[in-house]
């Protein structure tokens, strides 16, 4: 059996609560290097899920001269995703590239063009795609169930649920904060649904207005005001180029009882679908309104080869890890990332000239 070498760069949080036990449970997978600016946390990662004689490095150029590793994975804040992708490309890796895609749509496309120009394997961390629901809604998008989906809602809002923790308040780093964080989510699910991907037009709205408080009733503690420089919510109003329209709503702080994060709402010609109150497909039936609840626990059309309850996360690593070894696309193909990015980028820069942002 085959066994896939994988270099981690960044070995925080995402790469602890998602990545490394996930390729753990993966039997062609040996982690044999591991990355960080932090000495200790790259240790830590090396002990716990690491081969025997795998390699500490806090420079990740070093880990990239190593000729043995096959795929790495970038899990770092989001300004040095496109950099790191394109170098560990170039040096013959396939890369798995945490969401979102990068801070820019110049930054993403140089990701793109480095994996074309390479021929490795690019994919990104949108691993709500394979949650039971969404393969559940997408088969049914692609069977036609719901018809042509014309208006669509990308759900990202939390009430009082700001990260206070790493980086995520910081602008510089990461390049925004709820719309770059979950905002991307959302819209990444959203897009993949409706399998549209031509943007024409975008309108956004982008909101600081709960940051400076105190006594905030967040979840994870009150956050320093001094150090929250992006957005506490975020709104964008997409066109599409065949006229579809999707609202996008993102917040991690909002005076709101409609919370829900990666959650789509889509309008079609035959049916709708919404993610509020578990998976719900609405349509007419022998001339009566009917909603239909499908039963995600009791097994059902396999969608992908793995274990029916492996969690995302488990199943975004195996099929990743398949696409290498049976040489095909990955789910998440770098090409709809990018559109995702260029949204995002166009929500912002809309927000800050306070102009529509067209596209060519």
């Amino acid at each position: 059996m085959k066994k896939l070498k994988v270099g981690i760069i960044g070995c925080g949080g995402i790469a602890n609560g998602k990545h490394m036990p996930a390729l753990k449970k993966i039997p062609e997978v040996e982690m044999t290097a591991f990355c960080d600016i932090i000495v200790e946390r790259a240790e830590k990662a090396a002990k716990e899920y690491g081969t025997p004689d795998a390699k500490v490095y806090t420079d990740y150029k070093e880990l990239l001269k190593d000729p043995s590793i096959d795929v790495v994975h970038v899990l770092t804040p989001n300004k040095d995703h496109s950099y790191m992708t394109v170098e560990a490309l170039e040096a013959g890796k396939h890369v798995m590239c945490e969401k979102p895609m990068a801070k820019t749509y110049k930054e993403a496309l140089a990701m793109v063009e480095a994996a074309k120009r390479t021929g490795k394997k690019l994919t990104i961390g949108y691993q709500n795609r394979f949650r039971s629901d969404s393969l559940y809604l997408k088969a049914a998008c692609e069977r036609g169930d719901l018809g042509e989906i014309y208006f669509a809602k990308a759900h990202a809002l939390r009430r009082r649920a700001v990260p206070t923790w790493g980086v995520f308040l910081d602008e510089e780093k990461q390049g925004g904060g709820p719309l770059i964080d979950i905002g991307t989510h959302a819209l990444d699910l959203t897009l993949w649904f409706m399998d549209n991907y031509k943007p024409k037009s975008v309108k956004g709205s982008v909101f600081k207005k709960l940051s400076n408080q105190r006594n905030t009733g967040n979840a994870w503690g009150d956050w320093d005001p001094e150090k929250f420089t992006v957005e506490d919510s975020a709104f964008g109003f997409i066109q599409m180029e065949d006229g579809a329209t999707i609202i996008l709503e993102s917040s991690w702080a909002l005076n709101t009882l409609e919370v829900g994060e990666a959650q789509t709402t889509l309008c079609g010609t035959k049916a709708g679908a919404d993610m509020r109150d578990g998976l719900r497909i609405n349509k007419v039936d022998l001339n009566r309104q009917v909603v239909i609840k499908p039963d995600l626990n009791s097994g059902g059309v396999a969608f992908y080869e793995g274990n029916a309850n492996m969690s995302a996360g488990d199943l975004e690593a195996r099929l990743w890890i398949d696409a290498i070894l049976q040489d095909k696309e990955p789910m998440v193909k770098p090409e709809q990332a990018l559109v995702v990015t260029q949204i995002l980028e166009a929500i912002y820069e809309s927000a800050k000239t306070g102009k529509q942002i067209d596209f060519d």
